[in-house]
């Protein structure tokens, strides 16, 4: 798929070996992960959205290896001239320096602080950071800056910062939210090939809950006629993991998600397809998606309500309706040091 602002269209041609019974060689495949690095001009990303509860984010990558059909970043990819669909996996741009500008722009005496959201348009645990370290080193900075921060994940290597994030919790200046769209196995390996199995995530929040982190299972995107009936026992899991609260999004086709989840549905689950589209149609006025403040994330109408309503009810009785704790913005300041030239006092 190409991308709307390019002026030509690209179409793979076949590389012979399809059809023939045989494994398609993994040098033909054209699927390995290509990386940029990037050094951006700002670390902090602003909004003005009154859907989510944030006003600034960070993102260490663009692009996600992740791979999850139904991602809403994916039309991000086509500012850079590359394409929603494969690009958006496998063309990936790496910030391993990101954390210097962050540090510059927190000691800006204009800098207020508040909440930073990370991991809410490309995930900030996706495999390579296991080679870049780029969410690694933003953390740093934010536990020196005394930093309050939010992160969204569906990673387990989150598990890998819990030397940071732990201290940073118990301060009152972090929380973690978990996401997990299925708890069915193979449909999570088709849907989202390259994330954790739900077990594992699973697991991920008992990690963090024993050490201390607050968190919230999201249940992101709901997709009507598909995985909507995971809702109760999503949160029952989750509960049981030691999840502290929970919140749920509706599944978003905006740009070209909606051609790819469409011939994904085709390809991957044909019986439910029409089922799926035609709810989306109900909670958008007639179209796949309606992209206005206060309807993209819920949709509207009976359908909508019915979701809503099941899990308002299921998360009340397990007590997950309360929310995360308040993060303390209070203890930020500005570290005499740097980590590359730590103060000497």
């Amino acid at each position: 798929m190409s991308g709307r602002f390019e002026p030509f269209e690209r179409i793979e041609t076949g590389t012979g070996w399809e059809g023939d019974g045989w494994d398609i060689p993994e040098p033909q495949k054209g699927w390995r992960t290509e990386v940029s690095l990037e050094r951006p001009r700002s670390a902090i990303t602003r909004n003005s959205s009154p859907d989510v509860p944030f006003d600034r984010s960070i993102n260490p990558y663009r692009g996600c290896e992740h791979g999850c059909i139904y991602c809403f970043a994916r039309p991000s990819h086509g500012y850079l001239g590359l394409s929603p669909g494969l690009d958006f996996e496998t063309r990936l741009v790496a910030r391993p320096d990101i954390w210097r500008v962050l540090d510059q722009e927190l000691r800006r005496p204009s800098y207020t602080v508040a909440p930073m959201a990370i991991g809410t348009n490309t995930d900030p645990y996706q495999p390579i950071e296991s080679t870049f370290k780029a969410m690694r080193k933003v953390l740093e900075v934010l536990q020196d800056f005394r930093h309050p921060v939010g992160i969204v994940t569906k990673g387990t290597m989150v598990a890998r910062d819990l030397d940071i994030l732990g201290p940073m919790a118990a301060a009152g200046l972090a929380h973690v939210g978990v996401t997990i769209t299925t708890l069915d196995p193979d449909l999570s390996r088709r849907m989202e090939p390259r994330v954790p199995l739900p077990a594992r995530r699973l697991a991920l929040i008992n990690e963090l809950s024993q050490a201390g982190v607050p968190v919230r299972v999201m249940i992101s995107p709901v997709i009507p006629g598909l995985t909507d009936h995971e809702i109760e026992p999503i949160l029952d899991a989750a509960h049981k993991a030691g999840a502290r609260a929970a919140s749920w999004l509706m599944l978003r086709l905006p740009h070209e998600v909606a051609p790819l989840v469409k011939d994904w549905l085709w390809e991957h689950a044909p019986g439910r397809a029409e089922k799926v589209m035609r709810r989306l149609r109900e909670m958008h006025g007639g179209k796949e998606y309606d992209s206005r403040f206060g309807h993209r994330m819920r949709g509207q109408g009976v359908h909508a309500r019915m979701i809503a309503r099941r899990f308002e009810i299921a998360a009340r009785r397990l007590g997950l309706d309360g929310g995360l704790p308040p993060l303390d913005c209070a203890q930020f300041r500005v570290p005499l040091g740097t980590q590359d030239q730590p103060s000497l006092f």
